[in-house]
């Protein structure tokens, strides 16, 4: 780095790229991180990678309008993308809690301040915990390091068809909730039908008393043997986003070029 006003803009560049990323990506857009530890974060990572990202082949350390839009845009595919990962257990949660009888419990979502099913708070929690325990946080500061050798500073150019792709991703949320939720809700299913022809044969058991706790403890007992099989499944879901925020950022740039 030769001069300053090289270093600066670069840093401005990459802070506005790792910035976009943060807004929406699973476990740094939590609430709960403090906003000071955020962006002494971004700062921290801005400032390290000013002197190598400037330096690489095709970059522009040049500050302006499409610059920056084209920086924020690369920060946001990544964060909107790894979204979806929260967006899928918090259906996976509304499922679950349907089955549960825990439809009326809401509680209200500190980072999105709108209410939210009691179940899906804890299954994001958990998720949460699992990103963090398995790394994944690490991986995708990484990926987005990593992401300046295949879009260089100011050489992205958003496209519609980027849009398009991140929709069409959004649709496999439902069918990757449902099968998070499926031994729940499979297993509360079996104990309706079984309750269901209980009562037919008997007509004076009480088979609304009786559905509702049933449907709970099995839900509750088959979700806790479930969970040992969660890490695999939301590392795998998480590699997946991962590899499609990369090609969607690839893609616009190489098509550039």
């Amino acid at each position: 780095m030769t001069d300053w006003s090289t270093f600066l803009s670069a840093m401005t560049l990459a802070l506005v790229r790792v910035s976009g990323m943060l807004v929406f990506a699973p476990f740094f857009s939590s609430s709960a991180l403090p906003v000071r530890s955020k962006a002494a974060l971004v700062l921290a990572v801005a400032f390290l990678l000013a002197p190598l990202v400037a330096g690489l082949p095709n970059a522009h350390a040049e500050i302006g309008f499409a610059a920056l839009l084209g920086e924020l845009a690369v920060g946001l595919v990544y964060g909107l993308t790894l979204a979806l990962l929260q967006e899928m257990l918090l259906f996976a949660g509304q499922i679950a809690g349907v089955q549960f009888s825990f439809s009326l419990v809401n509680l209200l979502d500190p980072s999105t301040h709108i209410e939210t099913p009691l179940l899906g708070d804890l299954f994001q929690l958990l998720g949460t915990l699992v990103v963090i325990a398995a790394g994944l946080d690490r991986i995708l500061l990484a990926s987005l390091i990593r992401s300046f050798h295949a879009v260089p500073l100011g050489g992205y150019a958003l496209a519609p068809v980027t849009g398009l792709a991140i929709v069409r991703a959004a649709g496999g949320v439902f069918l990757a909730g449902v099968e998070l939720a499926a031994p729940v809700l499979a297993a509360t299913l079996l104990v309706e039908v079984a309750v269901a022809l209980a009562g037919r044969l008997s007509p004076q058991l009480p088979v609304m008393s009786l559905t509702v706790p049933l449907k709970t403890l099995t839900g509750f007992a088959i979700l806790a043997g479930s969970m040992a099989l969660w890490p695999r499944f939301i590392e795998s879901r998480f590699a997946g986003l991962l590899d499609l925020a990369e090609r969607l950022i690839a893609a616009p740039a190489a098509g550039g070029r």
